[in-house]
């Protein structure tokens, strides 16, 4: 395992005697689950893979999602020759509408992932329209002086590809997120070991491979196992309701509910606007077959027995507004769960999820649902490569270089670990961070050497961008100190002229009583004399006042709450006017 001198100065990439040196830049998706972007740079051409978003961690209050920083692609833009996308999950697909606007670059993807891509934009509504180029398993593209080809995978979703971009310096295989799933359900992909061999022999310079179940000892679990276990559940539960968990973008395993539900002369009902939204696109393209009378509406849901219909929902991950955790609230506007209900949660926790899934598995045995989510019974199967199926690969393309991607650090490691008893050189083996740069010269060579920025930009309706950390300082504040409100009026000599009022809120101190006023209020004289004393405007009267208070709070308590002047200004020659 090759890492990089810490203490070497960074060399900027496209510096140097030598321009021409083959970049592979991970933009995300290293280190992390989710958020997967990687580009790839030879002089003065750059192509990207996916384009990922992931949840918010535990501490990050009210955001949304989190998206790569693509600033190094920004400043190269002019280089880029397209937007490669592996498959159609959020964690490949999530950040496009936000980051493809500000790139303006040709889309390359699947007809599922595309039709995924269009459908986000336009939910977004964005005024910008998507250069996006079709493609197929064994199609060819040419990118400036690469050209990619494309091997079918298989995965949870259909249309999975892997990525082989053949560079100047050899060929790099990106593997995707894959799983060689021997008997899938119906209709879905085989990974096309074939097609990868004959890149082995060809030759692989780099390898790029998934490295989620890098600690899970053999295979993969078959799709077609948790067909057999909801059979098992439908015929042990004739007489109760079953709701069903899931990522709405697994398309097999929602075709394989429907096909048993109608089996079992039940009728269907989706819950969640991206369950929705994935079950009429992939039906509407033909990736799904489902019978005209299977899925009904809520109304006609309420006037079927519980032994007649199944629910399937959102809420896998504990997401807190999808359609299982209101549920579990009892907030939902259709449903409320009971004693006649079987909830299956058919996936396993995203690490960093399992406090949201394990409160909602809580809440839901509170309602006095049956709750079925134990990892020993068949009812998700991964979409990721287990070891023996990662050895597999690495057999099969017998890579000279090798990069762990797409885990956290502790599965890169493992996925390392692996590779090298496979036979990789210790010396050829990189896990890097997120904004590394993987060099190889025309020598053949590869070296950690460079970096780029690449961090993660918090999105909360709205991009925050650089202002992520001031205000999750400030919402961390509140949370856990709650606010102090001092209202003033003052004239235009910055003299008081009605009483000071003070309220606060999410605090254990009682500000507003009797004991705390006389400090706080001379707190803000203090400040007053420095303002009529010096050149002050409201502003710098706010951030005064806030100085003086916090001088007072550090005294007497053990916490400071956010402090919010809000100052009323009277002057004679207008009617009274609000600042704050």
């Amino acid at each position: 395992m090759t890492k990089r001198n810490k203490g070497a100065s960074p060399r900027q990439p496209g510096r140097g005697k030598n321009k021409k040196i083959l970049r592979v830049i991970p933009l995300g998706g290293i280190g992390e689950i989710g958020k997967n972007m990687t580009a790839v740079e030879y002089g003065g051409d750059i192509v990207v893979v996916d384009c990922g978003l992931k949840f918010p961690e535990e501490e990050m209050l009210g955001i949304d999602f989190v998206i790569p920083d693509i600033q190094y692609l920004i400043e190269n833009r002019d280089k880029i020759r397209g937007l490669f996308l592996t498959h159609g999950h959020e964690d490949h697909i999530g950040a496009i509408p936000f980051v493809l606007p500000r790139l303006d670059v040709p889309i390359y993807g699947t007809p599922l992932t595309i039709a995924l891509v269009e459908h986000k934009i336009l939910d977004a509504r964005i005024f910008y329209k998507p250069r996006c180029n079709t493609v197929h398993a064994g199609d060819t593209v040419s990118a400036g002086c690469f050209e990619v080809s494309f091997i079918g995978v298989g995965h949870s979703i259909p249309d999975s590809l892997a990525l082989v971009i053949r560079t100047p310096m050899g060929v790099i295989l990106h593997s995707g997120d894959f799983k060689l799933d021997m008997t899938p359900v119906g209709g879905a992909e085989r990974t096309d070991l074939a097609s990868l061999a004959e890149v082995g022999r060809e030759g692989v310079t780099l390898l790029l491979s998934d490295s989620t179940n890098s600690e899970r000892q053999g295979s993969a679990v078959s799709e077609s196992i948790v067909g057999r276990t909801f059979e098992d559940i439908f015929r042990r539960h004739k007489d109760r309701r079953i709701v069903i968990a899931a990522f709405a973008s697994n398309l097999y395993r929602a075709s394989q509910v429907f096909s048993i539900a109608a089996r079992f002369n039940r009728k269907a009902l989706l819950v969640g606007r991206s369950m929705i939204s994935y079950v009429e696109l992939a039906t509407r393209l033909g990736y799904l077959d489902v019978p005209d009378d299977l899925i009904v509406t809520s109304q006609e849901a309420e006037r079927l027995p519980p032994n007649r219909s199944i629910v399937l929902t959102t809420g896998s991950q504990g997401e807190p507004f999808s359609g299982l955790v209101l549920m579990s609230k009892g907030e939902h506007r259709q449903i409320r769960l009971g004693e006649r209900d079987v909830v299956v949660i058919s996936a396993t926790p995203i690490p960093g999820n399992e406090k949201l899934v394990n409160k909602t598995i809580n809440r839901l045995f509170e309602c006095g649902c049956e709750v079925i989510y134990e990892r020993d019974v068949a009812i998700h199967a991964s979409g990721h490569a287990f070891r023996d199926e990662q050895k597999l690969l690495l057999c099969l393309t017998k890579p000279k270089y090798f990069m762990p991607v797409h885990g956290e650090y502790r599965h890169l490691v493992r996925h390392s670990q692996l590779a090298s008893e496979m036979g990789v050189p210790q010396r050829n083996i990189f896990v890097t961070h997120n904004g590394d740069v993987l060099e190889i010269d025309h020598s053949g060579k590869a070296r950690l050497g460079s970096r780029v920025e690449a961090g993660a930009v918090l999105v909360d309706g709205v991009m925050l961008g650089e202002f992520e950390g001031s205000i999750l300082r400030e919402r961390k504040e509140l949370s856990e100190n709650g606010i102090l409100v001092i209202s003033i009026v003052i004239d235009s000599g910055y003299n008081l002229i009605s009483e000071i009022k003070v309220d606060s809120r999410g605090s254990i101190y009682g500000f507003e009583g009797e004991d705390a006023r006389p400090e706080i209020a001379a707190a803000v004289e203090r400040a007053l004399e420095n303002a009529r004393s010096g050149s002050f405007n409201v502003p710098a009267l706010q951030t005064e006042i806030r100085k003086r208070l916090r001088e007072v709070i550090g005294k007497n308590y053990r916490a400071y709450p956010g402090i919010m002047p809000i100052i009323n200004t009277v002057r004679p020659d207008r009617k009274n006017r609000r600042e704050s």
